[in-house]
């Protein structure tokens, strides 16, 4: 039989594919993962608008402990295993798949949207992006900076990189579970604001020039896909200063910026950026009127 890994796209419960839907229906075992992402509907409007009652929801212990649950029934019947996004775009999506496929499971993936794609609506090309990272939640103990020498390497081949933002979803309580007790801390989505907030602080600690706070141009996109996304473009010092509204938010660090994305990108300057487009379509720095892509 076959373990499907089906796409959901970037908003609700009616941007799975027709394909998607009918294997849905149609299979045997319907697994929801919850743990890299997150739809901005529930799993009652999933299952209402999927015809079926019995989601099964694989949050992060799930999927990282008991992965073999989501598999294994596949070798005797058809299971859904159910991702935002698109199922290629984590590598935790591509653990499943190699490890079933070690057992002898078949498996089908079925594409669809995702923010690595769509990112592409604020006027930047997607071809002329670099490396993708993921910008984690700093604490009083960890501060990891690995991202920063994957942006200075995009940027000084003229690259953009897209910024993953961390989410964070039925984390565990530590202090609690040193007391007995297993309880989890409410969700928490990384915003833009918070993103640049930490880009800053890494430049500042490290000074290698891989970007510039008040100098680099960037983009913040939040609720992709959606109706109200949002999406403006700045500073890091000026967007940490913007609201986004709700989650889920992305953020794009600029390389070489060509005319055509120039021109895109007008309409979501933040209002008095330090940036401006004259009249030949042209966005330059406010301070010295020199183009930013050198810096």
């Amino acid at each position: 039989m076959v373990l499907y890994i089906i796409g959901l796209g970037l908003y609700d419960e009616k941007d799975v594919t027709v394909r998607g839907l009918e294997l849905i229906k149609s299979s045997d075992k319907v697994f929801l993962e919850a743990y890299t992402s997150v739809l901005s509907v529930g799993k009652e409007r999933l299952e209402a608008f999927y015809g079926r009652d019995d989601i099964v929801i694989a949050d992060r212990d799930f999927v990282e402990c008991h992965a073999e649950d989501i598999y294994r029934p596949a070798r005797d019947g058809s299971v859904s295993f159910l991702v935002v996004g698109d199922p290629v775009c984590a590598t935790t999506h591509s653990d499943i798949m190699l490890r079933a496929r070690e057992e002898g499971v078949k498996v089908e993936v079925v594409h669809n949207a995702s923010a690595m794609g769509a990112v592409g609506c604020c006027g930047l090309q997607l071809y002329n992006f670099g490396q993708t990272v993921s910008i984690p939640y700093f604490d009083d103990n960890w501060r990891p900076k690995s991202f920063y020498p994957k942006i200075k390497y995009n940027r000084e081949g003229g690259m953009h990189t897209l910024c993953l933002l961390d989410i964070k979803v039925k984390e565990p309580d530590f202090e609690a579970m040193k007391r007995g007790k297993i309880v989890y801390l409410p969700p928490r989505f990384m915003s833009v604001n918070e993103a640049s907030d930490q880009l800053i602080e890494s430049e500042e600690e490290l000074k290698k020039g891989a970007y510039h706070p008040d100098k680099t141009l960037c983009v913040g996109l939040a609720r992709l896909g959606q109706a109200d996304q949002c999406i403006i473009a700045g500073t890091l010092e000026e967007l940490k200063e913007a609201d986004f509204g709700a989650p889920l938010h992305c953020l794009v660090i600029c390389g070489e910026v060509h005319d055509l994305e120039l021109e895109s990108l007008r309409p979501f300057l933040v209002p008095n950026s330090q940036y401006q487009v004259d009249a030949e379509g042209t966005l330059f720095h406010r301070e010295n009127a020199s183009d930013d892509s050198e810096n």
